[in-house]
Order: C-alpha cells, then sequence, then structure tokens
C-alpha cells in the first residue's frame, strides 16, 4: 500500500455565542482536517486542531513530499520523516500539522487491519470515565446559572465538571469555586482551569482561598513556558496541578516531567505529535507514575483514553457549547449510563468528517 494523496481542508463557523476562559474570548470555531489517500482505495483522516486565522495549507505543501509514495503502515519512520526540526520548527503550526497526519496514518493503519484503533493499541479498556468540561463565562451569565448548568452535567452520571477561573479577581471566581462546589455536593469532582491566566504569585493566592472545596486538579495556572513559576505554585499548594495541552512532543513533555510540578498531564493528540506522540508521552508519564487527562475534543481522545491505562478521565464538551462540532462527524459519542464514554468500534480512527454539516463552512 503506498499513499498517493495528502491534502487539508479548512472550517470556521460563527459560535451561537460568544464563551470567555480565563484569558481568550472565543466568537469563532475552526477545524482543519487533513486526509490521506493510498492506492488500495483506503482514506485516513486526521484533525491538526481548531486553528483560527492561519492557513494550514503552508505546512501540508512543505511535507506533501515526504510522503507520496510510501507505505502509511509505517508511523515511526514516517513522523521522524516529518519531523525535521531545522526546517519546520519544533512546535507550532508545523507540528500541528505533523499531528494531523499521524493520525491519518493510524487511521489507514486500522482501518486495512479490520480495526478499531483502542483495540490496534492494546485495548486497556472499552470505556472511559469522563468529565463535562464546562463553566465558561459569558453575557448575564451569574451565580445561579453556573450552579444549574454544573448541576446538569452531574445529571449524566458523570465523575465530575471542570469550569474556568481567571478572568475575574480572585475573590470572585473564589466565590464562584464555592458555589459549584455547594450545587454539585462534595462527591463529584471539581477541576477548575484558569487557561494560563496567573502570574505563579497570583495562582499561589488563588490556591489558597479554594484549597477548602476539594479541588481534583487546577489546570494551567500559569503560561506554559513557565515552569519555574509552576513549581512555586506546587510546593505552596495541596491542589495537584494539571499541564500539557500547549506542551509539543515527548521532548517538551520531558521538561514538564522533569519540574516535579505536574502530576497529571493533559497532552492533546491533534496538537502535539499525533498518535504516535501521544503513545511515548504515554510512557513517559507512566514511568515517573503520573496521570494522563488528555486536552482536548472527546472525538481522538477517546480511542487513546481506552488503550492507554494511566488515563484517568477524558474531557467531554457538551454540544451546547459548539453544536457544529458536536455534529460534524459521522459518528457521534454518547455518555453511557455509568458516565463513561464507550469507545467506538468501527474500524479506524473512531471518526470520519461529515461534509454535509461541515461544507457550509468551508474556507479551504
Amino acid at each position: 500500500m503506498k499513499i498517493t494523496d495528502v491534502r487539508q481542508e479548512y472550517f470556521r463557523w460563527e459560535k451561537s455565542r460568544p464563551i470567555t476562559n480565563g484569558m481568550h474570548t472565543y466568537t469563532h470555531c475552526g477545524l482543519a482536517v487533513i486526509t490521506v489517500e493510498t492506492d488500495q482505495e483506503i482514506t485516513g483522516y486526521g484533525l491538526s486542531g481548531p486553528v483560527l486565522g492561519i492557513n494550514p495549507f503552508m505546512m501540508v505543501d512543505e511535507l506533501k513530499d515526504r510522503l507520496i509514495g510510501q507505505d502509511p503502515m509505517r508511523t515511526e519512520w514516517l513522523w521522524d520523516r516529518l519531523y525535521v526540526p531545522k526546517l519546520t520548527g519544533r512546535k507550532g503550526i508545523s507540528t500541528r500539522t505533523i499531528s494531523g497526519i499521524d493520525m491519518a496514518l493510524w487511521d489507514i493503519k486500522a482501518k486495512s487491519l479490520g480495526l478499531p484503533l483502542y483495540r490496534l493499541l492494546g485495548e486497556y479498556r472499552r470505556s472511559v470515565p469522563v468529565y463535562i468540561a464546562g463553566g465558561y463565562y459569558e453575557p448575564g451569565k451569574g451565580i445561579a446559572d453556573l450552579q444549574r448548568e454544573m448541576e446538569g452535567y452531574m445529571e449524566q452520571g458523570v465523575s465530575g465538571v471542570k469550569m474556568k477561573v481567571g478572568a475575574l479577581s480572585i475573590r470572585e471566581d473564589a466565590a464562584r469555586v464555592k458555589a459549584v462546589r455547594e450545587a454539585i455536593g462534595p462527591r463529584a469532582l471539581l477541576m477548575l482551569d484558569a487557561n494560563c491566566a496567573y502570574s505563579s504569585h497570583r495562582a499561589v493566592q488563588f490556591a489558597g482561598l479554594v484549597e477548602e472545596y476539594d479541588i481534583y486538579c487546577l489546570e494551567e495556572p500559569v503560561a506554559p513556558h513557565d515552569y519555574g513559576g509552576m513549581k512555586r505554585l506546587a510546593d505552596k499548594t495541596v491542589i495537584p496541578l494539571a499541564a500539557g495541552e500547549n506542551e509539543y512532543t515527548k521532548w517538551g513533555f520531558k521538561e514538564l516531567i522533569d519540574t516535579g510540578a505536574v502530576p497529571i498531564l493533559n497532552p492533546a493528540p491533534f496538537l502535539m505529535g499525533g498518535v504516535t506522540e501521544f503513545l511515548k508521552t504515554a510512557a513517559l508519564s507512566q514511568a515517573h507514575c503520573l496521570e494522563l487527562a488528555p486536552h482536548g475534543d472527546q472525538t481522538i481522545n477517546i480511542s487513546l483514553g481506552a488503550a492507554v491505562g494511566n488515563v484517568s478521565y477524558i474531557e467531554y464538551y457538551p454540544p451546547a457549547y459548539d453544536e457544529v462540532w458536536q455534529n460534524a462527524f459521522n459518528d457521534s459519542l454518547e455518555i453511557d449510563r455509568e458516565g463513561r464514554l464507550p469507545a467506538p468500534e468501527r474500524p479506524g480512527i473512531g471518526f470520519e468528517p461529515d461534509y454535509s454539516v461541515l461544507d457550509r463552512f468551508r474556507i479551504i
């Protein structure tokens, strides 16, 4: 089997309502789909993330010639062939693009063998516990609205919820955290995500205000490159820290792990290097007895979470936050009665784009 073509499509749409995290307000969403075709009529699909305002064709054109005519089953060799830091850079859009290509190659590999990806990778389990990510800031949304939102998520039987912090004063956000804990009860997991909004000293202050509410983890409290700030915070709070959604490749995660500050890693497969690098990062984290809670949409993460033993939870985004994205793929993923997400059983990576939905929003 040989690769015959590699192409990328880009879709962008306006969200039904703007949402804000600790640092940014989002009015639009974007989706970059990478397609790899073969001479045996097996097509692979990958995602290179919700990239906004960037022409994704630049890197596909740069990398395409290294793939045409090659065997797509050689995922390890092809990853090395694509990742040439001197020519394409070590991080950013180049590694995002490699991530999407790598996903598509694994999709081809699994389809050619007639296996769902999670079984090809070892099948640790067939479903994974989930938490629902929400709690964004929105115009006119008060604390009572936030409480109702989080209560509604817990009614789905999930293990816990995650809410945004960092956009308000630390005392205002601490009041929001208190209200959510009161709404969901003492047993539910409560995760906080600052999206890098704090300096390390402000993060220390905030953590001190919310420790009493039994926080499962505080995610991305400081900038992703501020390893020293992460360590200073870890030394001064009992709240476990989580980070990694803005980290690239196994080498980046080694640096993060070496801080000794982050017991929960959040690799994003569509950004950090695809399935190949996710598996290596998973092995690295296992060797250090750390948890994985992959960042991003459940579409790809569920197959990896079902395959890897130290994935503690899968992040699940409810349809209300982006109905287009939730309908952008042919197979929907539904939380079961036990609050877990079953892995897709169709051969391949587990999803294919639904162009009847996406074509209305095509940019390229």
